[in-house]
């Protein structure tokens, strides 16, 4: 759900609430956050089957690159880095041919989320599907090295559960690890400051709290993305496994403050990309959040440099 990133970062992610896999985000309604056991999809979405079951820990999603009887076929496995392309795909159902009915969630059939392994390139973006089958979206990423590639959907087929496909691709270039970044509470992209708040604990729900500033004012103005004010996407460190987050309950309003509850599956570090859309253009702030037995710290602690997410 947004425009280009540039995230100083390492291997990452927030672990967050789960339902039947992992998923990466959540995002919550601009009028109310579903209740407990209602719909509501996919990354930086809270699925459909997922509200209300945060003490379930499944195993992680994205990191299969088939689940279910689906399977994700990448026809463009690699691009060079720094030049437009075009990336094609498509889900591949159990007898093997193409999928072609999704359950729209979010108001997208499809979220495909792109992440470097060193978490220094993201993109959330939404691919067009063809009578075919075959899903394709224009691509330019300016850091070479590997990327992994999810899909994240809800087969329009009864008693289909959300699923996330996770595959490999390669983008050709002069390819130089970055630096990973150092947490912090808070991230700035464009002049907007994001605080984040709340905790974050192995094993055990909490909120986290996104606050949006301007210019050292509180923005009350945010604007609907996708059918939400905020959506959190999260990737563990190591492995980037795909996590699901749980919007958090009760009346919403368009800012300052976008919550979701959270669990972390387990100790380590963790990335978490947050997109929010004010007058007009979707910007990401993405924070390092480091947690475990003995942290001394009750909040979650953030870190990192937001940039333009697409």
């Amino acid at each position: 759900m947004n425009t280009g990133t540039k995230i100083t970062a390492f291997a990452v992610v927030l672990a967050a609430s789960f339902g039947t896999a992992y998923g990466l985000g959540a995002a919550l309604d601009p009028v109310r956050a579903p209740a407990a056991g209602a719909n509501a999809p996919g990354a930086a979405h809270a699925h459909d089957d997922t509200a209300g079951e945060a003490s379930a820990a499944p195993p992680a999603g994205g990191l299969a690159v088939s689940e279910a009887g689906y399977t994700l076929e990448l026809l463009t496995p690699r691009i060079a880095s720094d030049r437009p392309a075009e990336l094609r795909f498509l889900i591949r159902d159990a007898d093997g041919g193409p999928l072609t009915s999704y359950r729209r969630t979010h108001e997208k059939e499809l979220h495909l989320i792109l992440a470097s392994r060193d978490l220094t390139g993201y993109r959330h973006l939404h691919p067009v599907r063809a009578a075919d089958g075959t899903w394709s979206t224009a691509v330019s990423l300016p850091r070479a090295g590997d990327y992994r590639v999810f899909a994240d959907f809800t087969p329009a087929v009864e008693g289909s559960r959300n699923l996330t496909l996770g595959t490999d691709l390669s983008v050709a270039g002069d390819y130089r690890p970055a630096t990973p970044a150092p947490a912090s509470r808070t991230a700035t992209v464009d002049g907007y400051t994001v605080t984040l708040g709340g905790s974050l604990r192995p094993g055990a729900e909490r909120e986290l709290r996104l606050t949006v500033a301007k210019d050292g004012r509180e923005v009350t103005d945010l604007q609907p993305y996708l059918g939400a004010y905020g959506h959190l996407v999260a990737l563990r460190a190591g492995d980037l496994a795909y996590l699901h987050v749980h919007p958090g309950g009760g009346d919403t309003a368009p800012g300052p403050d976008v919550s979701f509850d959270a669990t972390a599956p387990s100790a380590g570090t963790y990335r978490l990309y947050f997109d929010f859309r004010h007058k007009g253009t979707v910007r990401t702030a993405a924070f390092t959040v480091t947690t475990g037995p003995g942290d001394g710290h009750d909040d979650a602690d953030g870190g990192g440099t937001g940039g333009h997410g697409h």
